[in-house]
């Protein structure tokens, strides 16, 4: 489940990326990053885990699946988190700028 979450999460992501390629205004491309890297962690943990269950690696107890499921969740608000303090502070569009200089009268 972790690998399918953000897989998933990883290719939502590049299709909003890909449809604003040419001005990453954003940052959407760090986030891709993040995804994709953290696909290609759980891949590479599905395959020594298979290596090491063998077939019972398909038929995961509910229990499990449930905790797979949370755990990829977690790591999809996790990067977005991570994405939105980046984006706080390289403010591409000015606006927290704005505000912190922004004179009350």
């Amino acid at each position: 489940m972790t690998l399918l979450v953000s897989a998933l999460a990883a290719v939502v992501c590049t299709i909003i990326w890909y449809k604003n390629a040419p001005q990453d205004e954003m940052k959407v491309s760090i986030l891709c990053w993040m995804f994709w890297g953290a696909s290609l962690m759980w891949l590479v943990d599905a395959i020594f885990e298979y290596a090491e269950l063998g077939a019972e690696y398909f038929n995961p107890a509910p229990a499990d699946m449930l905790n797979d499921a949370f755990l990829g969740l977690a790591v999809v608000v996790f990067a977005l988190i991570i994405w939105l303090i980046i984006l706080f502070i390289k403010d591409p569009k000015g606006v927290i700028k704005k505000v912190l200089t922004k004179k009350n009268c």
